[in-house]
């Protein structure tokens, strides 16, 4: 009987982590090349922004203003406050061109964006591989309300297996 108890212990401590904290996902496309390739499969944060605020750089999780049934992984770009704009493919925000180590030449594109300011409660995201991502180029800027986590690991396949960055 020791070992029922156990196991619903264990049940029950793995619904709540995957309800509140940690919860398993899959990449769907390659606009976050090359680190997350399509059909990756990580752990996103559900819990993290109920105690810190998003930055920029962090890697998300939202639904899709468009169609809130879909569900988009981006990276974060420019957060409430910030002016962001880009000159031939080069994001500038708040006047000062960013270094992005994580998008690789040949995933440049030479697109231009007026500037615009990030209101309150919301977040300018763009995906890693610029020359085929969908993101706030396109489809606007995303509300805080449509972000539920941040991507942490990647455990599957195993040459991915690693902390998100």
């Amino acid at each position: 009987m020791l070992w029922m108890r156990d196991v619903c212990f264990s049940v029950c401590a793995s619904v709540l982590i995957i309800t509140f904290l940690y919860q398993p996902v899959r990449v769907e496309g390659t606009s976050m090349l090359p680190r997350l390739e399509d059909h990756d499969r990580l752990f996103i944060n559900k819990f993290v922004y109920h105690v810190e605020a998003i930055k920029r750089g962090d890697v998300v999780v939202f639904h899709y203003p468009r169609n809130p049934k879909l569900s988009y992984i981006k990276r974060v770009i420019a957060i409430p406050g910030d002016r962001v704009e880009i000159r031939d493919g080069q994001v500038v925000v708040n006047g000062r061109a960013i270094a992005e180590p994580y998008v690789p030449e040949e995933y440049r594109d030479t697109r231009s964006m007026e500037a615009e300011m990030v209101p309150q409660g919301e977040y300018f995201v763009l995906g890693d591989h610029r020359s085929i991502a969908s993101d706030s180029r396109d489809f606007g800027l995303v509300a805080r309300g449509l972000i539920y986590g941040k991507a942490e690991f990647v455990y599957w396949p195993r040459r991915d297996v690693g902390v998100v960055r």
